[in-house]
């Protein structure tokens, strides 16, 4: 998946003449903090919302051509990791997509990402989730999927984390099967550490439900 496949035709940009309150009734409707200023097809720049606060004054334009606004893009060819690394890195609510031309193209939200993310993730398919511990160096990909199958399952998504000053790396699996108490026997009997799992049946914990709850309140969703 990239860049240009995720673009929102919903959000309008601003003109570096429309004016800051504006902005401010836009940004609130489509409940994000962030606006691309574009004029004819050239990104002049992001404004958000907190800069328009701290000028005080609502009725100036958005960009009077003085003070050049934060630019940050991507490209329409970009893979969803670099439009996630962007947005992650520089705390935005959309980020803007250009042509190979350097063209303006459109923006793509953040709640349009994590929802594309959950659909890559395979969120709403059903099945277990196993979160194990390994050493970096004995982390082998063939072998842990050879367990799973094994057991009669696929894998439908899997990803790495991995932690500052640390030998560890977490691997979080998603199954296709709900029943995963075999699968879990089966890894701990090739001595992988098992440092959570869920399955249908189980609930999440209360922390975890919390911070679900926060994220989708935060992206109003």
């Amino acid at each position: 998946m990239i860049a240009r496949d995720l673009i929102n035709d919903t959000i309008i940009a601003l003109r570096p003449n429309d004016i800051g309150s504006d902005a401010l009734g836009l940004m609130d409707e489509l409940r994000v903090s962030h606006l691309p200023v574009v004029e004819e097809l050239e990104l002049i720049g992001l404004i958000s919302d907190s800069e328009i606060y701290n000028r005080g004054e609502f009725d100036l334009a958005v960009w009077d051509g003085k003070v050049a606004l934060k630019r940050p893009y991507v490209y329409e060819h970009q893979h969803v990791y670099d439009v996630l690394l962007m947005i992650s890195d520089q705390k935005l609510t959309l980020l803007p997509v250009l042509n190979t031309k350097n063209q303006y193209m459109g923006v793509i939200s953040l709640t349009d990402l994590v929802q594309k993310l959950s659909a890559i993730t395979s969120t709403k398919n059903p099945g277990g989730i196993i979160v194990l511990e390994v050493n970096q160096k004995d982390y082998l990909l063939t072998e842990i999927a050879g367990i799973v199958e094994s057991n009669d399952s696929k894998i439908l998504s899997l990803y790495v984390t991995s932690h500052p000053d640390s030998t560890k790396l977490e691997i979080t699996i998603k199954v296709n099967r709900v029943d995963i108490g075999a699968l879990l026997q089966t890894f701990s009997r090739y001595n992988y550490l098992v440092k959570a799992s869920w399955s249908k049946e189980d609930s999440f914990s209360d922390g975890l439900q919390d911070r679900f709850d926060s994220l989708m309140n935060y992206l109003n969703i």
